[in-house]
C-alpha cells in the first residue's frame, strides 16, 4: 500500500519549500489535505508528481509548486470568503477551505462538480460548497468575495468576475502568454483591478477565458 503521508511530506519538502513558500497556513494545508483523494482513481500514484496532472477534458490539477505559490501570492486570511473557479475534483477547494472561512467552488462539468462535493464531504470539509456552472460567470449570488482563484490559465478576466470581488479584494490567475504563462495577482482598488506579475507558470486555458478574436478584412 502506498505511503501517501510520506509522499505528501516529500512534496512539501522538495517542491513547495524550495520555491520560497514557507507560510505556516499553506504548509499546514498541503500537509493535511490528502491530494490522492482528489484525482481520478487510476492516477492516485501520480498525485504528488511535480507537474500538472491531466484530469481529462483538457483540464489539469495544477502542480503543487504552482498552487502553493498562488496561495502565497493570494495572502489567504482566516476570515476570507473565496471563489475557486475550475476546482476539478476539489483539491484546491479543500486546501483553501483549510485556510479560509468559506469557499464557493464552481466547476463547469456537472459530474466533476458532484464528485468534488462528494470528495469534500467524505473528507469532513463543511465550509465549502461546489456548484456546476460556467466558470466565467462565477457565482455572484454567493459573493462578493475577498479572493477569487482560477485553477487554470486565462487570456482575459471578464468584468463579470471583477464585479464579484470586494473592493480591496484580489484575483489570482495564470495568464497564458504563448507557450508560457505568468501568474498575476490583481488587487481591486476603487473598482479597478491593479495587476502585478508574481512568477511564471503554465496551464491549459479555461473555457470562457479566451480573448475574442477580432476579424479584419
Amino acid at each position: 500500500m502506498a505511503d501517501y503521508q510520506t509522499r505528501r511530506t516529500l512534496m512539501v519538502d522538495t517542491q513547495v519549500r524550495p520555491s520560497d513558500v514557507t507560510k505556516f497556513p499553506i504548509i499546514d494545508a498541503l500537509l493535511t489535505v490528502p491530494r490522492e483523494d482528489y484525482v481520478p482513481t487510476g492516477l492516485r500514484d501520480a498525485a504528488y508528481i511535480g507537474e500538472n496532472l491531466d484530469i481529462g477534458g483538457g483540464r489539469v490539477l495544477l502542480e503543487p509548486r504552482t498552487l502553493a505559490k498562488m496561495l502565497d501570492a493570494a495572502d489567504v486570511e482566516p476570515t476570507d470568503v473565496v471563489l475557486d473557479l475550475g476546482c476539478g475534483l476539489g483539491y484546491s477547494t479543500a486546501v483553501l477551505a483549510h485556510m479560509a472561512e468559506f469557499v464557493v467552488a464552481v466547476e463547469e462539468d456537472a459530474e466533476l462538480a458532484e464528485e468534488a462535493q462528494q470528495n469534500l464531504s467524505t473528507s469532513g470539509i463543511d465550509n465549502a460548497a461546489v456548484f456546476a456552472g460556467e466558470l466565467a460567470e462565477g457565482a455572484a449570488k454567493n459573493g462578493p468575495y475577498d479572493l477569487i482563484m482560477l485553477q487554470g490559465a486565462v487570456e482575459v478576466v471578464p468584468q463579470t468576475l471583477v464585479d464579484q470581488v470586494k473592493d480591496g479584494g484580489r484575483i489570482v490567475a495564470i495568464f497564458a502568454e504563448g507557450a508560457l504563462g505568468v501568474v498575476r495577482v490583481g488587487h481591486k482598488i476603487d473598482g479597478v483591478m491593479n495587476w502585478r506579475m508574481v512568477f511564471n507558470a503554465a496551464a491549459p486555458v479555461l473555457n470562457g477565458f479566451r480573448k475574442e478574436v477580432a476579424f479584419t478584412f
